[in-house]
């Protein structure tokens, strides 16, 4: 590789005020869409569902929970790898455009400072109280559910190599 070459640069882990910067930038035109959760060991369910997600627009933005928060979401043992870690990995998939940590239990303090113009869940949601549909829905954004890979999540994952590992 010579001295001139730029390195291709995928999504980037920020602070949530350089990606507000970042957004109100003329970098930042375009139709932000934002999705969240602990991503605790990233698995095909959730690269088809991010893929999935920047599929309705032109800037994905992952909220990563820290820590605390996976702790108080998850329970005791969780996370698996630290925040540092989750969110480079997400910020590696080149369909993510910026990757921010936050430490609430909800992301709603950051779609309201955030305003995507689409909050992506999953279809485990369907039928379900979706805590931040109100505040994007103040400012006329939208929520969209996408559904789940099958056999997918974290939990089963992590279970799957308790059993195995028991068997021993």
């Amino acid at each position: 590789m010579g001295g001139d070459e730029k390195r291709v640069e995928v999504g980037r882990v920020v602070s949530l005020e350089e990606l507000i910067k970042l957004l109100n930038s003329e970098d930042g035109k375009g139709k932000v869409v934002f999705t969240n959760g602990c991503f605790d060991l990233l698995h095909l369910g959730h690269v088809r569902y991010l893929k999935e997600a920047k599929n309705l627009g032109d800037i994905l933005i992952v909220g990563v929970n820290s820590d605390e928060s996976v702790k108080k979401l998850k329970g005791e043992g969780r996370p698996i790898l630290p925040e540092e870690a989750r969110a480079e990995i997400i910020s590696s998939l080149s369909f993510v455009d910026y990757v921010v940590i936050f430490a609430e239990e909800t992301p709603e303090k950051l779609i309201s400072l955030l305003k995507p113009d689409i909050h992506v869940k999953g279809g485990d949601y369907k039928g379900k109280e979706i805590p931040e549909r109100r505040i994007v829905e103040s400012y006329g954004g939208k929520v969209v559910l996408v559904d789940l890979v099958e056999g997918y999540s974290t939990t089963s994952i992590i279970e799957k190599i308790k059993k195995r590992c028991l068997k021993k």
